[in-house]
C-alpha cells in the first residue's frame, strides 16, 4: 500500500495523489481524518511531539493522519489509533470540514478534515514518536482552555473541538 496521500476537491471527491511532502509544500487539499475520544465529560487530548514537521508541541486530538492511497478511510482510522495511541474502539464520523494553515513560506495544512468520535476508558499507548503526552481533561476546563489559550492547540482542534463538545454534552 502507497503512502501516497489522496488529494481531494471541494466534495472530498478523489482527484489524485501525492507524497506528503509535495501535497504540505505545495497547498494540496488530501483527504484526513481527526479522531476525538471521550469518556464521560472528559476528553483524551495529546500534545504532539515536538520534532513534528508542523504543530510539534501543540495540543491536539487524539488521533489524526490521513489514509494511504488505496486505503479506506474507516480501515485508515484503525490503523492509526493502534499505531499513534494503541486503541482500538468504536467510532463514528460525526461531521467532515475543510481547513487552510500556513506554517511557514514552505509548510502548508490544506486538509478536508473527517471527524471521528469514539468512548474509550481503556489503556492509552502513546508513540513517543508522535506523542508527547496525553491527558484526559474535564470538557469545562478545555473549553476555558480554548478561550484563554488558543496558541497552545492546533488550528484544526480549535475548529473541530467545539462541536466535538457539543456532541458529547448531547450524550451525557
Amino acid at each position: 500500500m502507497s503512502d501516497e496521500l489522496i488529494l481531494v476537491d471541494y466534495k472530498d471527491r478523489q482527484i489524485g495523489s501525492c507524497d506528503k511532502e509535495t501535497a504540505h509544500r505545495e497547498k494540496k487539499r488530501h483527504r484526513a481524518f481527526s479522531v476525538f475520544i471521550y469518556h464521560g465529560n472528559r476528553m483524551l487530548i495529546q500534545m504532539r511531539n515536538p520534532q513534528k514537521y508542523h504543530s510539534g508541541g501543540l495540543w491536539a486530538n487524539a488521533c489524526c493522519s490521513h489514509p494511504r492511497l488505496g486505503e479506506e478511510l474507516t480501515e485508515a482510522v484503525e490503523r492509526r489509533m493502534m499505531e499513534e495511541i494503541g486503541v482500538s474502539c468504536g467510532v463514528e464520523e460525526l461531521f467532515s470540514f475543510t481547513y487552510f494553515t500556513k506554517f511557514s513560506d514552505r509548510m502548508y495544512e490544506y486538509e478536508f478534515d473527517h471527524v471521528f468520535l469514539g468512548d474509550y476508558d481503556g489503556k492509552i499507548l502513546p508513540d513517543p514518536e508522535e506523542i508527547a503526552q496525553v491527558r484526559w481533561i474535564e470538557l469545562e476546563e478545555l473549553k476555558r482552555e480554548l478561550t484563554e489559550c488558543p496558541e497552545q492547540f492546533s488550528s484544526w482542534f480549535l475548529i473541530a473541538a467545539p462541536r466535538v463538545i457539543e456532541e458529547i454534552e448531547k450524550r451525557a
